[in-house]
């Protein structure tokens, strides 16, 4: 599932940008006391990519069941990150086995 999800251009973009979180701005919707460094919301993403809501979401759910990203919901929002465990553990995987 990994392999697919990184299939698609636009989804490696939006998980190379998710590397440096800081470049969509501040995250207003996100409690200042939520244990989520690094979520980015869904509407940021959208923004950045310029694609409608509906294709980034299924982007970022796909990316998510493939374990490369990690979601968190507060309130109406919906933020996102990467699961920088699972990418070690994958690059290390690409580097020793294939």
């Amino acid at each position: 599932m990994i392999f697919k999800a990184l299939s698609n251009e636009a989804r490696r973009q939006i998980l190379e940008w998710l590397k440096h979180p800081e470049h969509f701005g501040p995250q207003i919707y996100l409690p200042k006391d939520a244990n989520f460094k690094g979520g980015i919301c869904v509407g940021s993403i959208q923004a950045k990519t310029g694609l409608t809501q509906s294709v980034v979401s299924s982007y970022l759910s796909m990316m998510q069941k493939a374990g490369l990203l990690e979601s968190r919901r507060y309130g109406q929002w919906t933020y996102y990150r990467r699961n920088e465990q699972l990418l070690r553990e994958f690059t290390e995987y690409m580097r020793n086995e294939l």
